[in-house]
């Protein structure tokens, strides 16, 4: 993306020392830094990492940002729902909890779990976990549109409002939303999901406001079409529409044929695409307050 760095000088301090002398161990050269005593690889391994939490971390962008941010010498605390997500995060060597945001006791735990491992210092929240919630307006019953809520706004409050304290004690650190375009514009039959984008948009230009001075930045990135399993999951939270009674019935059995195809594809990007705005959000002293990523989102 176009101004956003990606580049290997962007790395922090401690881990490009680190794959210096690793690389110059790795020679059977002597490990050492200019103008102080040899130190070894243990110590090295010693100083604090960056620590970044980052939610819905089984596929797609969640998935892509743990890997990248850990490749970038950062400590990655992971999440998922399910058990057999949670190992495979782990057997990528991340640190991986379980959270389900729309669960109050499971997202208090991953709060204090992450900030426990992170010592009390977690420099960047990620929150992207999200799902989307297909249906005309008029055929969403009262209880799938509170849940869509749920997993895509309150839950990210009540793990935003939790880490938060830690960063104004330390006076800084970054918060960082995963919206869509979708919270930029709405279109037909995307409205349950638009309007917890368009709430999230809200928050974050709010928070952003209220947390002036204190050190902690609010960032926003706004995807458009991503390469991920959401058009798959979309498909799934079908199920919660009557399309036999609906107005709509011969539109929604039209749209899922195309969902089972697999979707419209045209304009799609990688999950990559919104990393690299991540780390910019996450490493630049000055880091944008938006992110626009993919054409449809910056046109």
């Amino acid at each position: 993306m176009a101004g956003v760095s990606s580049t290997r000088g962007a790395l922090p301090w401690h881990a490009r020392r680190f794959e210096a002398l690793l690389a110059r161990e790795q020679r059977g050269r002597k490990l050492a830094c200019p103008g102080i005593a040899p130190i070894s690889l243990a110590h090295i391994r010693s100083f604090p990492l960056r620590s970044i939490l980052i939610t819905g971390c089984s596929t797609g962008i969640g998935r892509a940002a743990a890997l990248g941010m850990k490749r970038r010498g950062w400590r990655v605390f992971a999440t998922a729902r399910k058990p057999e997500d949670i190992a495979s995060l782990e057997a990528e060597g991340l640190t991986a909890f379980t959270l389900d945001y729309a669960d109050e006791g499971s997202i208090a735990a991953t709060a204090d779990a992450a900030l426990r491992a992170a010592e009390g210092k977690l420099d960047v929240l990620f929150n992207n976990g999200a799902y989307a919630q297909p249906g005309a307006i008029e055929d969403i019953r009262p209880e799938v549109l509170r849940a869509q809520f749920d997993a895509n706004f309150f839950g990210w409050h009540d793990l935003t409002r939790r880490i938060i304290p830690s960063m104004r004690r330390e006076g800084q650190g970054r918060i960082v939303m995963n919206s869509s375009v979708l919270g930029l514009i709405t279109i037909g039959f995307r409205g349950a999901y638009s309007c917890t984008k368009f709430a999230l948009e809200a928050y974050s230009d709010t928070l952003r406001i209220e947390l002036a001075g204190s050190g902690v930045h609010v960032a926003v990135i706004n995807p458009g079409p991503i390469r991920t399993n959401f058009t798959r999951n979309a498909l799934a939270h079908a199920r919660a529409i009557d399309v036999e009674n609906s107005v709509h019935g011969k539109y929604y059995r039209r749209r899922l044929a195309a969902m089972e195809r697999g979707g419209n594809t045209f304009g799609e990007l990688g999950p990559e695409a919104v990393v690299e705005a991540l780390v910019h959000a996450a490493e630049s002293r000055h880091p944008r307050p938006q992110y626009f990523v993919t054409h449809p989102t910056r046109a």
